[in-house]
């Protein structure tokens, strides 16, 4: 018999957080979630995602040992945004039983249906910059500090529970080039002359952060049209400053403006913290905070997180602009691998990017949906 527990106190979420790493700690292809970030962003007074969200956490348990848990979300701003009743499932991670993954969806649908909403899907997060996705390929790859990695038997756990494919995000692994590539340098050159394009580059972490608002007011405008993403608040947009500009490289982060220097473009890059992370086993203290400094100062993998360029000037050549000066700086700094985040398998002009170097597509992840009237 399963026993469902909701989670009610900090004790619990951390508990709930800690699970997961516990249940991967010997798969070399997992990579830990630093502890104290899960816990804050399921807090709801930690994160201000939860001023237009509610949630629930529940944790299962057999003959007295933890052996799954999952989150559901209801996101009102999405809603409202796609004209939905939907609500999200998250953090969905169990041993092989199927009577522990179906006693915790039960539980998920029951929440849901509760409170009069017609559709679970998931996993996603509370704002498209969480972990959502379920891997279902690339078990065999060193997973990104960003995304989920899970066991091949999940998929079989999600058809038995009557979910199916809503939509899939793709990945890339890139050959970074020994030199820059012609073909960018020389559009660069263009469309610096024709449009008046201006690249900004950064030598230290205080030069970014005056240009950190603009960047996410473009993410905003950029990203509004795809799958599952939400307008961030200016709250939201606080949050994500304070705690991702703490651990930037300058070297990779790229702003393009135009001639009236308004912000059109930009590149957020970061060295690979995956090692770094099974290193630190999801703590900072008292030794994981000097594998994620070292992997920062020293690597040979870049982690490309965010690139956008405004809706009207796609097809100018800006994205050109930032591809050239992130592969300069990867070649600068010794990086000899790329991977990109998770692209919507049908964004063509973000898998465009990457047509010029050489690639190889290596993880899958998807959103599963059901209806439940």
């Amino acid at each position: 018999m399963v026993d469902i527990v909701e989670v009610r106190d900090l004790k619990g979420l951390k508990k709930f957080v800690k699970f997961v790493n516990d249940l991967y700690k010997d798969n070399e292809y997992f990579v830990p979630d630093l502890v104290v970030d899960e816990v804050n962003t399921l807090r709801k007074d930690k994160n201000p995602s939860f001023e237009t969200a509610e949630s629930v956490f529940y944790l299962a348990y057999k003959q007295g040992r933890l052996v799954g848990r999952i989150g559901v979300f209801i996101n009102h701003k999405s809603n409202s945004k796609w004209d939905q009743k939907n609500a999200r499932f998250t953090h969905f991670d169990f041993i092989d039983d199927p009577e522990v993954s179906g006693a915790l969806m039960d539980a998920a649908r029951k929440w849901t249906v509760e409170r009069g909403y017609e559709c679970l899907h998931g996993p996603l997060g509370l704002t498209d910059m969480d972990h959502q996705g379920m891997l279902v390929e690339g078990y065999e790859e060193l997973d990104m500090f960003i995304t989920i990695y899970n066991h091949p038997y999940y998929i079989e756990h999600m058809k038995n529970l009557g979910f199916e494919k809503e939509v899939d995000w793709v990945e890339y692994q890139i050959l970074v080039p020994r030199e820059p590539l012609e073909k960018y340098a020389r559009i660069s050159a263009i469309v610096n002359k024709k449009y008046g394009y201006k690249l900004i580059e950064f030598k230290h972490k205080k030069d970014i952060l005056p240009w950190a608002q603009r960047v996410f007011d473009l993410y905003n405008t950029a990203y509004e049209p795809l799958f599952g993403t939400t307008e961030l608040s200016q709250a939201q947009i606080d949050m994500y400053i304070d705690a991702f500009f703490g651990f930037v490289n300058p070297d990779f982060i790229k702003v393009v403006t135009d001639k009236d220097d308004n912000v059109i473009g930009f590149g957020i890059a970061l060295p690979s913290l995956s090692k770094a992370m099974q290193k630190a086993k999801g703590r900072l203290f008292p030794f994981g905070f000097i594998h994620i400094l070292r992997a920062i100062r020293k690597n040979d993998t870049l982690d490309l997180y965010l690139v956008a360029v405004h809706p009207d000037y796609q097809g100018t050549g800006a994205n050109a602009l930032l591809m050239d000066s992130i592969l300069r700086a990867a070649i600068k700094n010794g990086i000899t691998i790329s991977e990109t985040g998770p692209e919507l398998e049908n964004n063509i002009q973000v898998q465009s990017m990457w047509k010029d170097v050489e690639r190889r597509q290596h993880r899958r992840r998807r959103v599963f949906k059901q209806n439940l009237v």
